[in-house]
């Protein structure tokens, strides 16, 4: 390139509550390219502790609205508007982490858009009737002008799609959905675990682990009403609106712990017998995580863990842990009796190479190339 090309990252929001996976991605593109940052809204920079602390981040007028902090979720219809005044006239290569519409900034024809896509937005499609049903938003007035709002989220979902250059997607999983809902075809690189934080140990104890956000998808109630029946002794990390419910839930088998430090949290990992999963996720960092402590994984067979787990009824002698076909209480208790036949087929340490394949540099690197090409060709074809 004869000319120093300026970047703009695009993500929906920067708040002390959210730090998943998403976040972890914007963090790793910000190590590569010195980047100015845009958000929905912003309160991390703000925040000592924070990756993004005295970092210049450029947020909408969703940023002033009340309640803003706790999350811009509620502002639903307001998204695909205040996505859209973001001014980024100045820039050559827009780089975006979307889960929902940072895609949708408006950009010029000469401008390169290559979006990293977490999801679709979700509750606009796969989870659209879940999304009715526990906001009890399916009937009446209310219900019937609710429809009609993701009616049009979703058209402008599809327009805004055409506005991207390049998808990246955070799994095959997401790679059809991607497919599915813009017809849009896009490559994968796996997004960035943090493995370091994380460290081999290949004896373990007699418990079980979870570690989660507590809210309705991720399923935790089914895995502590499928130890109540075993007995086993299930150990849960994690806070979120289900903690008092999960914790009335659970016997004297299932200890709740809340919220734990990551120190805790690779603690806990590292000696569980396995961890459980029965979420159905885009790609699944805790199960990664999991693995790379040497911990085996038992995981519902859906969406991202059957790319990060290896059933080892399928993959003799290299597998990493066990998935169970349907989300019930039933397949759980079956896998984790299955699982105890024959974990002494499990080895830590391949469990653990595995996982280096999901690792922060990998990503970094396939990212970098990926974008190096792309701005290539868009601007010295």
């Amino acid at each position: 390139m004869v000319w120093d090309v300026k970047y703009a990252l695009v993500h929906e929001w920067l708040t002390p509550e959210a730090t998943g996976g998403s976040e972890l991605v914007v963090q790793a593109i910000l190590r590569c390219y010195n980047a100015d940052v845009f958000s929905l809204i912003d309160f991390e920079s703000q925040q000592p502790e924070s990756f993004f602390y005295k970092r210049k981040v450029t947020p909408t007028f969703l940023q002033h609205l009340p309640g803003a902090r706790r999350g811009v979720q509620k502002y639903l219809p307001l998204l695909p508007l205040a996505i859209e005044q973001l001014d980024l006239r100045e820039y050559d290569v827009i780089l975006s982490s979307s889960h929902a519409v940072a895609k949708g900034v408006l950009t010029r024809a000469d401008q390169l858009h290559i979006c990293y896509c977490h999801s679709p937005m979700r509750y606009i499609w796969d989870l659209t009737f879940d999304y009715l049903r526990q906001s009890k938003l399916s009937r009446g007035i209310r219900g019937a002008l609710t429809r009609y709002l993701l009616h049009r989220l979703r058209q402008w979902d599809v327009i805004s799609a055409n506005r991207v250059d390049y998808f990246i997607a955070n799994s095959q999983n997401t790679a059809r959905r991607i497919w599915r809902s813009y017809r849009r075809e896009a490559v994968v690189i796996y997004p960035p675990v943090d493995l370091d934080r994380f460290k081999l140990q290949e004896q373990k104890g007699e418990y079980y682990v979870t570690v989660s956000r507590l809210v309705g998808y991720k399923q935790i109630s089914l895995i502590v009403r499928a130890f109540n029946q075993l007995g086993r002794p299930l150990v849960i990390i994690g806070e979120g609106p289900e903690l008092a419910q999960i914790r009335k839930l659970a016997r004297a088998n299932v200890q709740v712990l809340g919220f734990q430090s990551d120190a805790v949290v690779a603690d806990y990992l590292r000696g569980a017998k396995a961890f459980i999963y029965a979420a159905q996720e885009d790609f699944g960092i805790a199960l990664v995580e999991a693995q790379g402590c040497g911990t085996p994984v038992i995981a519902y067979g859906k969406g991202g863990a059957r790319e990060t787990v290896r059933d080892f009824r399928q993959h003799l002698g290299s597998g990493t842990g066990l998935l169970f076909d349907r989300q019930c209480e039933t397949d759980l208790i079956a896998a984790v009796e299955e699982f105890e036949q024959h974990a002494e087929q499990l080895n830590p340490t391949f469990i653990y190479q595995h996982a280096q394949k999901f690792a922060r540099e990998r990503f970094i690197q396939r990212y970098q190339s990926f974008v190096a090409a792309k701005t290539q060709e868009f601007f010295l074809p």
